[in-house]
This record gives C-alpha cells, sequence and structure tokens, in this order.
C-alpha cells in the first residue's frame, strides 16, 4: 500500500485538502420533519406566572372576506404587502392563557375542543384537574369549545367566571354550543361587570362590540401589569393596526372599533406586555402609536419577558 503522507504528496505536486484523503462515512438521507411550534411560552409578571399555550392553528383563505370588509381590495392589499403578508391566505393561532396566582390557576378561554385543550395544557406541565378557576372573555365557539369533552367537563375542579352582560345575551340567544358548553356550568359560574374582579390582581374590563358581553382583563401584581384582550383585534396588522377596519365575526363593528381603540390606547400608554388571543404565537407583545397610516402597532415581544 502506498505510504500516502503529507511530505509524499507536497513532494509529488499532488497536495490535496487534508479532508479530501480522510475516509468519509455514508450519508444518511434526514426525514424533512415539517413546520412546527413550541406549544408555550412561560413568563413572570410581577408574583404571577403566566403561560400561553398554543392550542391549535389553520390558514384561511381569502382573508378579506374577514378584515377590512370596509376598505377597497387594493388598499387591502398594499397594506398587506407592505407587511408582508398574503392578500389570499392567513394564519390563524388559538391561544389560551394560563395564570397561576401562587394561589390559584386561573386559565382563560377553553380553545376549540376539550382534546386540543388538554394536549396543549400538558406541552405546558398542566392537567385539567389543576385548572381552579375558568375565565370566559366572551362566548364563541373557539373559546368555549373545550369546556366539555365528550359529554363531561373538561376541568372538573374548577368553577367558571364571565361577564354578566355576555352571558344574559347567549343564554336568550338560542346558540348550540352555549347550550352544550355554558349552559350546563350555569351553577358553577359567577358574574361580573366592568371594573370588577376575578381573583386579587386580575380584574374584568368591558370590552364590548366584538360580541354584546367581550370583556379583556387586566393583571396587576408587585407593580407589574400585563392586559388579556382576547378578541379584542383579531390580527396584528388588518385588525389591530388599523382599528375602523371592520371584522366580520365583530357583532357591533363600530362599537368594537371604539373599543379596540380604548383599550389598545391604554395598553400603549401605560407601556405594558399584552397577550391577545389570535396574535400570531406565541401572541404576548406590546402596542405602540402607529406609523405609515396605521393607528396602532403590535411588537412582539422580544426577550423583555426573559428575566
Amino acid at each position: 500500500m502506498t505510504d500516502l503522507t503529507r511530505r509524499t504528496l507536497l513532494a509529488s505536486g499532488a497536495a490535496l485538502p487534508l479532508a479530501a484523503t480522510l475516509p468519509r462515512p455514508a450519508a444518511a438521507e434526514a426525514p424533512m420533519m415539517g413546520a412546527s411550534f413550541a406549544r408555550h411560552r412561560r413568563f413572570m409578571i410581577g408574583g404571577f406566572e403566566v403561560t400561553t399555550i398554543l392550542g391549535g392553528t389553520t390558514p384561511r383563505e381569502e382573508p378579506q372576506g374577514i378584515f377590512g370588509m370596509n376598505v377597497s381590495p387594493e388598499e387591502f392589499a398594499a397594506v398587506s404587502e407592505a407587511n408582508f403578508l398574503s392578500p389570499d391566505v392567513s394564519q390563524f393561532f388559538f391561544t389560551p392563557t394560563v395564570v397561576n396566582t401562587g394561589a390559584e390557576l386561573v386559565l382563560f378561554d377553553t380553545g376549540l375542543n376539550g382534546p386540543a385543550t388538554t394536549e396543549a395544557l400538558a406541552a405546558a406541565g398542566y392537567s385539567p384537574d389543576q385548572i381552579d378557576i375558568v375565565v370566559l372573555t366572551h362566548m364563541h365557539g373557539d373559546h368555549i369549545g373545550g369546556m366539555m369533552t365528550e359529554g363531561a367537563p373538561t376541568f372538573a375542579n374548577a368553577r367558571y367566571v364571565t361577564g354578566q352582560a355576555e352571558y344574559d345575551f347567549w343564554a336568550a340567544a338560542g346558540n348550540e354550543g352555549f347550550d352544550a358548553n355554558v349552559r350546563p356550568m350555569a351553577e358553577n359560574m359567577t358574574f361580573l361587570g366592568d371594573g370588577q374582579d376575578v381573583v386579587s390582581g386580575i380584574t374584568g374590563m368591558a370590552a364590548f362590540g366584538h360580541t354584546p358581553g367581550h370583556m379583556v382583563y387586566r393583571l396587576e401584581s408587585e407593580g407589574a401589569g400585563l392586559v388579556i384582550f382576547a378578541d379584542l383585534a383579531n390580527h396584528p396588522v388588518w385588525s389591530l393596526a388599523r382599528p375602523d377596519w371592520e371584522v366580520r365575526f365583530d357583532a357591533d363593528k363600530a362599537m368594537a372599533a371604539e373599543s379596540r381603540r380604548r383599550i389598545l390606547g391604554m395598553i400603549a400608554a401605560d407601556r405594558i406586555p399584552a397577550v391577545g388571543y389570535h396574535m400570531p404565537f406565541p401572541a404576548v407583545g406590546y402596542v405602540d402609536t402607529g406609523r405609515d397610516g396605521a393607528e396602532f402597532r403590535w411588537v412582539p415581544e422580544a426577550g423583555q419577558l426573559m428575566g
């Protein structure tokens, strides 16, 4: 066998990179794994531990059938292009939030269905029986769908809290989802009005319009704050940034726009973080004043809450 050394290679004028002279392992084909997300994001707000959980995500075609229904297709396309968005398809996210106050484990909204929410909770380290309080921001199906699993309460040890105006509306509406998921819990439910507390440090705030009794919730702990704004704004650009753009799912579109402007203005002025149920996961960010024709701007959290 030829003694192939650096000296003989140099002497022969055939010097090759050393790596080219070494045996190589057989290349293994790695399978494509597909797109993925972490299933939760956990951080502290004062003494409260807050966890957002990904309860589901799905694409929706023709987003102007949902957002910006009162603007021209040309304006919708121009705003979309300026923000790197497709005017043809949008990705929807569904993000319940868990707050551990140190005394209670509070779940805000129950997601699309029981199994999906239970799976998302498990990925974050929780089981349904640990939930002490379930807060319903409003009663659209993607917020109440997880209350029951195969006809039994998903959160067997929880009590329920929701806005009085919201409950009263749906109780009289003859809605199938309400009747199946919410009405059975009526005897274990507490009703709130604007400015009333779920527990100390978690306060409900009226933000009507998306539904007749839609509420958002402000957390205050050890001088820190956060707003869980649910469906106040359903997209960072097509809804939050432009509060007057009409959203198909808003029951009272003028009132919803007024609520957006009022609550988002408060969040921006107080410079506190926020969680939006349909914001891009992990759904945590800040609200700033807008630019380039937008009234507000969603600023995704970028490590400020890591400490």
